[in-house]
């Protein structure tokens, strides 16, 4: 007791104060409570530093919320906001890094520059609207994906826009642009740019209004806006309108937005040679202001190319609207690219990695998607083809059990699969990095200020070079010029840097085509040819290597008939590239060597996600359906038969059904014969027709078939039938069109227009439905 008495005395002649009070004790306990509060702030900031555990699966850039948007436009400045919808981040680099908005904002003081994730944009449809209307000058980089359709993260976004109520004026005060991102292989190039595109300048008020037109030969017309005359000062439906009037001797001058007209007498748009009378009424529609051409990039050339020519365009036009009239600064110097690059942060290797962590982490999120995966193990593997064959196709199924993942026939799976070995290994060696290097990569500098914008989402981390590579890095495909510029910077050889700034100029344009494109040289490979290029992990990771996609199927099961199982029919990717090199595709060889949980305890995994498509049988299980789809675009077929089986023992009755299914040769790859003899065993198919293409002197395909089996075709058809087509969109699913034309105008009797308004009908009542690739 004395000690303790010797003690308290001890601390109340240190402190100066007596601690025999309640109110003393009271103020002690408060003191070492700070204490102890500030020392666990100072060693969690310095322990977030060095670890940085990010529990994230797929980096997913942060949405800016909804009450920051105003405040970002200070006073003086224009708001300009940069648009995406992207499916592998092609069109979010051109928004960000190395293309739109880095440049705006190095070029224009005034411009409050936005780029924004047209997913992130609203939180509902209703705020679509209430936020565009703000919007005063927009970009808009979109991608085309599929058959015709928009990226997963513009969906929501284009279906509003596309289906949306009738409004009124609401888009006047909009400048905007659009540049599409598109292959000209597949039938439908940019579609979503080019509908974005003309629902933007159509979209606006109904304005009828009285014209005056001169004379033929004179190019003048006058509309009268209320009391006062107004002449368009720019041209309109190819007529030139000059800046003049002779109407009560004024002239007034209007910058148009964009404007069609229409004579409710003529209900026609070409008024340069066919002037109606004078004083005809006539409707304007007045919407956005299209600032220049939409943009096309063309993914299967060079789309960079197609993006720098598209964005010299804005310049001048921007100047007119970012620049003052006395602003005489102009940009001296072409403006380049800042390479970006991460901080890299190099941790202790006993220090536990996240990858650890990952692998058997259960996803907490109550959504699954795109961003948040979820991993899953692989129940079953197995061969398809017969040993007779060159080639592979495997069946996989992968096993949901005690997740959160639910799908409907038809859906696609979305699978995150990992780069082999070999070729992490070779980018190991080319980085000239170890594999077992423990590291973590952060967006912020050491004093928590932000690195820039343009960085992509971090991976988590800490994980060895070996995961980030297996994992994150496209270590594949041909790198784009933005790769290039970055190699170039970190080539410590002066022949090589140069070699690479001429690939990654427009001056290289040709070769880069032909070299990088062309030859389909991957990433690994051009850095092989550049061995002094070895950039920093950051830079690697930041501005070479693409973030690794996942890669979509469509699932070939039903979950009414299968239960906890996700089936996929994958053809192996394996064959020479134009310079020798095997290319081996990412997920099918991943798939060739999973190991599944019925032959081992150490089964493969791979995280997962469930992708919704409108490819579904008919409402009515009575409805015909005609399926055509060859080698793997029997995939979604194989789910519909199995729904169909489904359905039918459970009593349900059911319309016919035909299969057209295509292989090589019925003793090599007749994929699932026995499960299709079955289901017309079954009565779940009325009749399957096989074309095989390598058995007879003449190589047949599905479309032969369909020729062949025409008349019940149409029949099926014209009785309210559905048309299914699965697989390759540049040849097959082309090849099948024409021959639907062709049987729509041989049967109906009708000439070539009327036949492709037939089809189109088709399309439009959703009774021909593609799922291609």
């Amino acid at each position: 007791m004395a000690s303790e008495l010797d003690v308290i005395s001890t601390v109340e002649s240190f402190l100066g104060v007596s601690l025999r009070s309640e109110s003393a004790v009271m103020i002690l306990t408060t003191m070492v409570a700070v204490i102890l509060g500030l020392l666990i702030f100072v060693w969690r900031r310095t322990s977030d530093r060095g670890r940085d555990v990010n529990q994230l699966v797929v980096p997913k850039a942060v949405a800016i919320p909804a009450e920051d948007d105003e405040a970002e436009a200070a006073v003086g400045k224009t708001k300009v906001t940069v648009f995406f919808g992207t499916q592998t981040g092609t069109a979010e680099g051109f928004a960000k890094e190395i293309a739109l908005a880095e440049e705006i904002k190095a070029r224009y003081d005034k411009a409050a520059i936005k780029v924004v994730d047209l997913d992130d944009y609203a939180v509902d449809d209703d705020q679509y609207e209430e936020k565009l209307k703000k919007e005063t000058l927009a970009f808009f980089m979109v991608a085309t994906y599929g058959d015709g359709e928009p990226t997963d993260n513009a969906a929501r976004f284009y279906k509003w826009f596309t289906e949306g109520k009738e409004r009124e004026a609401w888009l006047q005060h909009l400048t905007y642009g659009v540049f599409g991102l598109g292959n000209r292989q597949y039938e439908h190039f940019n579609k979503i740019a080019k509908v974005v595109d003309e629902l933007l300048s159509e979209q606006g008020m109904l304005i009828p209004r009285v014209v005056e037109f001169q004379p033929p030969g004179c190019s003048t017309m006058i509309l009268t806006f209320g009391n006062e005359p107004e002449v368009l000062g720019s041209s309109l439906l190819g007529i030139k309108v000059l800046p003049w009037c002779r109407v009560m001797g004024q002239a007034h001058i209007t910058k148009c937005l964009a404007v069609r007209v229409i004579c409710f007498q003529t209900k026609k748009f070409d008024l340069g040679n066919k002037c109606c009378s004078n004083h005809h009424a006539l409707t304007i529609y007045l919407g956005a202001k299209r600032l220049v051409s939409i943009g096309l990039g063309d993914d299967d050339q060079c789309i960079e190319d197609d993006f720098s020519a598209w964005r010299e365009l804005l310049w001048p036009e921007l100047d007119l609207l970012l620049r003052d009239e006395d602003d005489t600064i102009a940009v001296s110097t072409p403006y380049t690219a800042v390479i970006p690059e991460y901080r890299v942060v190099i941790h202790d290797p006993y220090v536990t990695s996240s990858e650890d962590k990952f692998l058997n982490m259960e996803n907490g999120n109550t959504s699954i998607d795109i961003h948040h995966p979820c991993r899953v193990k692989v129940a079953v593997q197995r061969e398809l083809h017969t040993l007779e064959s060159d080639r592979s196709c495997i069946h996989l199924e992968f096993d949901p059990s005690g997740t959160d993942i639910i799908y409907e026939t038809g859906d696609h799976v979305g699978v995150y699969a990992e780069n082999c070995d070999e070729s992490v290994e070779e980018a190991g060696r080319l980085l000239g990095q170890p594999l077992d290097l423990l590291f973590s990569i952060h967006t912020d500098k050491d004093d928590g200020t932000p690195l820039g914008s343009s960085l992509p989402p971090v991976f988590p981390g800490p994980c060895t070079l070996r995961t980030a590579l297996a994992q994150y890095a496209d270590l594949l495909n041909p790198p784009r010029k933005a790769a290039l510029s970055a190699l170039a910077a970190h080539a410590s050889e002066p022949d090589e840097a140069e070699r690479l700034k001429f690939l990654a100029s427009s001056q290289g344009k040709d070769e880069y085509s032909q070299w990088v494109v062309g030859c389909q040289r991957s990433l690994l490979e051009v850095m092989a040819e550049f061995p002094s290029a070895k950039p920093p992990i950051g830079v690697f990771f930041a501005a070479v290597a693409p973030r690794l996609q996942p890669r979509y199927y469509s699932i070939s099961s039903s979950p009414r008939y299968v239960f906890h199982r996700v089936h996929v029919t994958c053809a192996l990717v394996y064959g020479p590239s134009p310079t020798g090199r095997i290319h081996k595709g990412v997920c099918s060889t991943w798939m060739k060597n999973a190991v599944p949980f019925e032959k081992s305890h150490n089964s493969s995994g791979a995280p997962i996600f469930i992708r919704p498509s409108n490819f579904k049988l008919p409402v009515d299980p009575l409805t015909p359906i005609i399926m055509v789809g060859p080698g793997t675009g029997l995939a979604p077929f194989r789910g519909f038969l199995q729904e169909r089986l489904a359905l039918k023992e459970d009593g349900v009755q059911l319309g016919p059904a035909l299969l057209l299914f295509g292989c090589r040769n019925r003793r090599m790859d007749f994929i699932y014969e026995d499960e299709l003899n079955n289901f017309v065993e079954q009565g779940v198919l009325s009749e399957l027709i096989v074309a095989f293409s390598r058995e007879g002197p003449q190589k047949e395909y599905v479309q032969h078939k369909m020729i062949d089996r025409a008349s019940n075709v149409w029949n099926l058809l014209s009785q309210g039938g559905y048309l299914y087509v699965c697989g390759d969109a540049k040849g097959m699913a082309k090849d099948v069109h024409r021959t639907l034309h062709a049987i729509v105008q041989e049967q109906e009797n009708v000439e070539p227009s009327q036949a492709e308004a037939i089809v189109k009908k088709l399309q439009s009542e959703g009774r021909y439905l593609r799922d291609v690739w």
